[in-house]
């Protein structure tokens, strides 16, 4: 099964209008932080002791995400400005890099005896991104001059890892340039990246290097071979960054133990470590996975990169198999947990998604999190560690990669957007209003003779095509055998809202439930309220209405509800007084647009 590139993906609707605020807004604002933090000032390698706005042993990936989120939009509308900032960039690394390909700012101009002689201080993780941003610039472009070097550096990457193995390590502390290398050998059909890749991936948690190093534990995945995983562990974004990998090894050489490696964990992930919005890595401590139904609320890291990286390998996993579970996990970490971590202006990003504030909780505990970045309210533009910022922006910037595969007989629709594509002979159009409108028409042309297989998202209670129940349905894919060169049918999803209970072993979710209607889970905030959430309860009965809320710009919900009368004591008899209201929900990935307000998720009902 082939993936549709997004650069065949020409986007309207919701997603087109987050590619304008992306090229507008998002870009031009992180290159703003990055350049006054000295991001993008490192690259001169001017740096020296005493000066200030050190070079970090990340910045180069901070950089390298920024520019392939903007070489994706480039790839999508040319930008000569942007074009000249990442061609400046590149010509400061072909100046700086040494002689035998090597690049790391930090490494060269900080501590230029410890190239490759830690294992924690993400030189592969850095190199990875590099490599990720020069096939996206390539790709966009036809510019082959970043790709050559950063060819170059992973030449020389094998050199000192797998010719020579000369490095004080066998595999890298944060994972990224395995996925990385499965890119560059789909860019440039060279399979020895992709064994690079297999073996940075088979070497993981049996280097005897790594195990006498002291490395080999769970934070960072390296406590057993890859093919013996069988739940997530450690580390979150290293987590999915390599599980990402072993999907894409698993497709490409038909690697049965990986592949069911892959499936096991997916399932750990999805039905006892996951947030309902998609979010994963439940403590701060370590931004880690911990234990089956540890989620908390109030503490939940959910950082967007974790919610971001479950989305990438929930993809991979679609081009394994047609199974509608992994679009729809991708469909939830993307709507929510993903796209909560940007402000609606596209200005401002959490690195840290909880699922419930409480203003006072948040200031008597705010070293809860052992960050201050890690406690906030509101978004910022900036962090000390800001990968966030460019990882959501780059995931917009290829939104499209998600929507579409095929094989020689079947196309199979993931997701719906706003949007029209071409590839392999065949035009597919889809108009709708979704995730806030059900309805979906999509036209196809060039698909006599084969098969169009659609989605059917979990969530969905009996989906209608073209007002018919759908005959042949497999994994939650509907099967149409298409017999005219221009098809259009409908698709017609029921949006309406749903109440969702959690496990009882979650036991932040114990008697309270949460509001979900098509993807996305909503919340509610103090600000859209006239009595204190600790007062207030969801209905059985929902009985909801739509209402457009201006000021954010998308529907919010309002559904029925209790407000407890409060009385002057601190205990009292049950059961307690209470009034019927109405309580108004938003999506949760509108949170904390508004100002400074107590947020819950899960709510308690009656």
């Amino acid at each position: 099964m082939q993936n549709v590139s997004f650069d065949h993906v020409t986007l309207g609707g919701f997603w087109g209008q987050w590619l304008e605020k992306l090229q507008a807004v998002t870009l031009p604002t992180v290159y703003d932080r990055f350049s006054e933090t000295g991001r993008f000032e490192a690259f001169e390698f001017h740096w020296k002791a005493g000066d200030p706005k050190q070079p970090h042993i990340f910045w180069d990936s901070d950089v390298a995400k920024w520019i392939e989120a903007a070489a994706d939009l480039l790839a999508q509308r040319p930008d000569p400005a942007l074009e000249a900032v990442i061609d400046r960039v590149v010509d400061l690394i072909e100046l700086h890099r040494d002689p035998c390909g090597y690049f790391n700012i930090y490494f060269t101009v900080c501590e230029p005896d410890q190239r490759f002689q830690r294992r924690t201080d993400h030189e592969l993780y850095c190199a990875g991104h590099l490599t990720e941003a020069a096939i996206a610039y390539a790709a966009a472009t036809g510019k082959t001059k970043f790709l050559r070097l950063m060819q170059d550096y992973i030449a020389y990457i094998d050199k000192v890892f797998f010719q020579e193995d000369s490095a004080a390590f066998s595999t890298p502390g944060h994972e990224e340039i395995e996925l990385a290398l499965v890119k560059l050998y789909n860019f440039t059909g060279d399979a020895h990246y992709l064994e690079m890749s297999r073996r940075f991936v088979d070497l993981r948690g049996v280097s005897p290097k790594d195990i006498a190093g002291g490395h080999n534990n769970d934070y960072d995945q390296s406590d057993r071979p890859v093919r013996e995983i069988s739940e997530a562990i450690g580390h979150s974004v290293r987590a999915v960054y390599l599980y990402c990998a072993m999907a894409d090894l698993a497709r490409l050489t038909a690697d049965d133990a990986l592949r069911a490696a892959c499936e096991r964990v997916f399932d750990n992930i999805t039905q006892r470590r996951m947030f309902i919005t998609g979010g994963i890595g439940s403590s701060s401590r370590g931004e880690r996975f911990t234990e089956d139904f540890d989620l908390p609320n109030d503490v939940a890291y959910a950082e967007t990169c974790a919610a971001i990286g479950l989305a990438f390998f929930a993809r991979r996993m679609s081009l394994l198999e047609a199974d509608s579970r992994y679009a729809d996990v991708a469909e939830t970490a993307i709507y929510n947990g993903a796209l909560s971590g940007i402000s609606l202006r596209g200005n401002a990003f959490f690195y840290v998604n909880p699922l419930e504030i409480d203003l006072n909780q948040h200031r008597i505990e705010k070293d809860w999190y052992g960050r201050e970045d890690g406690l906030l309210t509101q978004r910022l533009e900036v962090f000390g560690c800001s990968c966030c910022p460019p990882n959501i922006a780059r995931m917009i910037a290829s939104i499209g990669d998600f929507l579409y595969s095929y094989d020689e007989r079947t196309v199979f629709v993931h997701h719906y957007f706003e949007s029209k594509t071409a590839f392999d002979g065949v035009t597919l159009t889809q108009k709708t209003g979704y995730p806030f409108d059900g309805e979906n028409c999509l036209r196809a042309q060039g698909l006599r003779g084969k098969t169009l297989a659609l989605r059917l998202p979990g969530w969905a209670q009996a989906p209608r095509i073209n007002g018919q129940a759908p005959a042949d349905v497999r994994k939650g894919y509907a099967y149409l055998p298409v017999e005219a060169d221009d098809v259009t049918l409908t698709l017609s999803l029921d949006l309406t809202p749903r109440l969702m209970a959690a496990d009882p072993r979650v036991h932040a979710d114990q008697g309270k439930a949460a509001v979900c209607r098509g993807p996305l889970v909503y919340c509610m905030e103090q600000v859209d309220q006239t009595a204190p959430l600790g007062q207030l309860l969801l209905s059985a009965d929902l009985q909801p209405a739509l209402a457009q809320d201006a000021a954010l710009g998308c529907p919010a919900l309002e559904v029925n509800g209790f407000r407890e009368l409060p009385e002057d004591t601190l205990y009292r008899r049950y059961p307690l007084d209470r009034a019927p209201c109405r309580l108004r929900l938003i999506p949760y990935f509108a949170f904390a647009n508004r100002g400074e307000s107590d947020m819950k998720v899960w709510i308690r009902i009656s």
